[in-house]
């Protein structure tokens, strides 16, 4: 193995892996102030262009970390590394309403290499959560009896943080065509949420009614276990189906979370509930067919079982300072999800660069998984299309630059709520290079 391409490796994934733990989440939108925040999407440069499907995705030169029993796969004489990012826009409204944001996220980095021969191992960091808004309400509540002026009261409501992942997996394949796998991480992370209530007369503060603050604060810490199965079988002289299935085990998260009430008169109000938080049971299930080493087809399912996780919430009484805080179900609902998509290379091994360009195309769609208000939150549904560059020139080398744009389309339930669209731009580099080869010389 080359030293210095070792050392150079370790070093950039070092730097962008503090570079990704010191920003913040890339996100701005009010759904990401419930629960645990907006769900990342944990796909990587080579298959979000496709939908984002994963289950059945198996490649001895990319790292599946969706499925980790994909990593028995892994060339012996190779070592993966895999670092992307995104831009975004996204366009908002809400009647007449109308606000474009920008915002820019670390994706993911990780890698991957072989242990033994039928056992591969990858370790990476990804965003598990991100929560990112500000945004004010007014509205008029009463009439002052001595001035006769209309009361305003103004709610000032912002939140920041999110929850990252870093994780460690291995793939076993013990009999030809099984393969088994798992991945074991740490979520850690603070999940902050700010509520300011002040009353104002024609602009100007009103210290007749009871200003007051919110804090809500979190810091999570806990542990996540997926498991994953693939089974591959040829199916023809040139065709091949592999078959995946992985299961992320749900359970309480055994962090506080905390609520501070500041009074306009000074006094504070400190409430904390234990097990605040949970993650859910998730069980994904997909199949790919390949055919000469040239086209790609998947499907993806996925459940997610967040309607029996609990959340925080505030329980007000007769006056400001007569406020529970408790932990209740009924601010999720269960998430169904469907992907799909293709990659298609014309021929990996020709001598010509444009016809070693993989190209991807995909869609998803996923049902809510929040009650707002009684509601149900926004559904998504999304179109993806990108293109897996060649780095070199040069045969057999499998290392690309992954282009990819996405189109991403958030409805909600009723006309009240916030209408979102995205369009994303995503830019990933798989390193994927013979570093183990042993040189032979006669």
């Amino acid at each position: 193995m080359n030293r210095h391409k070792c050392l150079l490796a370790i070093l950039f994934a070092a730097i962008t892996f503090t570079s990704a733990v010191a920003q913040t989440g890339g996100t701005n939108t009010s759904y990401s102030r419930f629960g645990l925040g907006l769900m990342s999407d944990q796909s990587q440069g080579f298959n979000r262009s496709m939908g984002g499907v994963a289950q059945g995705l198996r490649s001895g030169i990319r790292v599946n970390m969706q499925n980790p029993a994909s990593y028995s796969a892994i060339d012996s004489l190779t070592f993966i590394f895999d670092v992307g990012m995104s831009l975004q826009r996204a366009f908002m409204s809400q009647g007449n309403v109308r606000q474009r944001v920008n915002n820019t996220s670390f994706d993911y980095v990780n890698m991957g290499f072989r242990l033994a021969p039928h056992l591969g191992m990858s370790i990476g960091f990804v965003p598990y959560s991100a929560i990112g808004y500000s945004f004010t309400n007014e509205r008029k509540v009463t009439t002052d009896a001595y001035t006769q002026q209309n009361v305003t009261q103004t709610m000032t409501h912002s939140g920041d943080g999110g929850l990252n992942e870093m994780y460690a997996g291995v793939g076993w394949e013990p009999f030809k065509g099984l393969s088994i796998g798992a991945n074991i991480g740490y979520v850690w992370g603070n999940l902050d949420h700010y509520m300011v209530q002040s009353f104002s007369e024609n602009g100007t503060a009103n210290s007749n009614y009871n200003s007051l603050s919110n804090a809500y604060m979190s810091n999570i810490k806990t542990w996540k276990l997926d498991v994953g199965l693939q089974y591959n079988a040829k199916i023809g002289e040139e065709d091949h189906l592999n078959i995946g299935f992985t299961a992320g085990i749900g359970h309480k998260i055994h962090s506080p979370a905390n609520m501070l009430r500041y009074m306009v008169n000074g006094d504070t109000i400190t409430r904390s509930v234990k097990n605040a938080f949970q993650l859910p049971m998730t069980y994904s299930a997909g199949v790919a067919w390949g055919h000469a080493d040239r086209l790609t087809v998947a499907l993806d399912y996925t459940y997610e079982g967040w309607a029996s996780c609990v959340t925080p919430r505030i329980i007000e009484g007769q006056t400001s300072t007569d406020v529970r805080y408790e932990v209740g179900t009924g601010d999720y609902k269960n998430r169904h999800r469907i992907n799909a998509g293709l990659e298609y290379c014309p021929s990996r091994y020709h001598r010509s660069y444009g016809k070693r360009i993989n190209y991807r195309f995909g869609v998803f769609y996923a049902s809510p998984n929040l009650m707002i208000n009684g509601q149900s939150g926004p559904k998504e549904f999304g179109i993806t299309a990108g293109l897996g560059l060649p780095i070199m020139n040069v045969i057999n080398r499998s290392s690309q630059v992954n282009f990819g744009i996405q189109w991403v389309h958030r409805s909600p339930s009723v006309s009240s709520m916030i209408t979102e669209n995205y369009f994303r731009i995503n830019i990933g580099l798989t390193f994927s290079e013979s570093w183990f080869m042993k040189w032979k010389f006669q």
